[in-house]
């Protein structure tokens, strides 16, 4: 997730605790999910699903607050 845009996710993260906090929290559900889907991490798939969910949560609230901050710059 915003795999290209590193520099400005710097500063978002700066700018605003909320998008940091969910951004990190984005990031260790991603490593969750992928070391689970390789067997790393065993889990059953219902706390799989659970987690795919809550990843996606947090990246539809991320997508959000940034363009709701690309709208105002």
């Amino acid at each position: 997730m915003f795999e290209n845009q590193q520099k400005e996710v710097e500063i978002m993260m700066g700018q605003s605790p909320e998008f940091r906090s969910l951004y990190l929290k984005h990031r260790e559900l991603d490593k969750q999910v992928r070391d689970a889907e390789f067997g790393v991490l065993p889990i059953d798939d219902i706390t799989l699903v659970k987690l795919k969910k809550e990843k996606l949560w947090a990246k539809d609230k991320l997508t959000h607050i940034w363009e709701s901050h690309r709208d105002i710059a």
